[in-house]
């Protein structure tokens, strides 16, 4: 199965923003929809984002739509998570895996990697 490295957390100030980054090792992402979801202490896991295997399908969740843009470059096995407009609120580590985009995006995920902290504090 797809082995996937997620990169590029850190501890920014409301408002801020951070690019995540999720690279493939293994195998080729173009034959899979890659998504994000985040886990925060004493919280339910959350879907965040989902991009189709040709980018035609993203998803968001309504928490981060308009704040939030995911792509992905294939040549570079590489799916990206821009993050803007951050608010503590977005605390959590967040990870990258496989999902399906479309309806109920956020059941999918399977196949994530370690994950990257981000933490949103003044």
């Amino acid at each position: 199965q797809l082995q996937l490295v997620e990169s590029g957390g850190g501890l920014v100030q409301p408002g801020g923003s951070l690019r995540l980054s999720c690279a493939a090792s293994g195998f080729t992402l173009d034959y899979y929809g890659i998504g994000w979801f985040r886990q925060a202490p004493g919280k339910e896991r959350e879907g965040v984002s989902c991009i189709s295997s040709n980018s035609r399908v993203k998803n968001y969740a309504d928490s981060v739509k308009g704040r939030f843009t995911i792509s992905r470059d294939n040549a570079k096995n590489t799916v990206y998570l821009q993050m803007n407009s951050l608010k503590v609120e977005d605390t959590a580590v967040y990870y990258c895996g496989k999902c399906r985009a479309g309806g109920f995006w956020y059941a999918t995920f399977d196949s994530w990697g370690q994950g990257t902290q981000v933490t949103v504090s003044s």
